[in-house]
């Protein structure tokens, strides 16, 4: 293996990564899998396929608009399957596809990396706001 190459695999982020559009690319990728529901709906629907009204209620706090467009930009992006049962009234599951399961582990372990930090991080935000009110007096 080069050095390049383990440098890569120790921070993938290095390296020649920075061209512009390998970085509008990921950007783009970042975005979807960043976003707030999209970690919470992947992380319940790796216990098993659910129906909407099913995650809406695991999930709490989501309006049914925002958990539609949420599950319809997973679904495009090949995260999740939908399945419509021709019963009555309609049955619809969602489900991680195989590139939706992949992304649980990476998932996981952001949730992890908050857990351990979140109180670093509340910290330093009362360091900073109580830092920047005094600049601001």
């Amino acid at each position: 293996m080069t050095a390049l190459k383990a440098q890569e695999r120790a921070n993938p982020l290095s390296g020649n990564l920075h061209v512009a559009e390998d970085c509008r690319a990921v950007s783009e990728v970042l975005a979807r899998v960043g976003d707030k529901w999209t970690v919470l709906v992947v992380s319940t629907l790796g216990d098993g396929p659910k129906r909407f009204n099913e995650l809406r209620r695991a999930l709490g706090s989501i309006s049914q608009r925002m958990l539609t467009l949420t599950l319809r930009g997973l679904e495009r992006d090949g995260l999740v399957s939908r399945t419509v049962f021709p019963t009555i009234p309609p049955r619809v599951d969602y489900e991680l596809t195989t590139l939706g399961r992949s992304l649980l582990e990476p998932v996981s372990e952001l949730g992890l990396w908050a857990r351990r930090n979140r109180v670093a991080i509340q910290t330093a935000r009362m360091r900073f706001d109580s830092g920047a009110a005094r600049a601001n007096a």
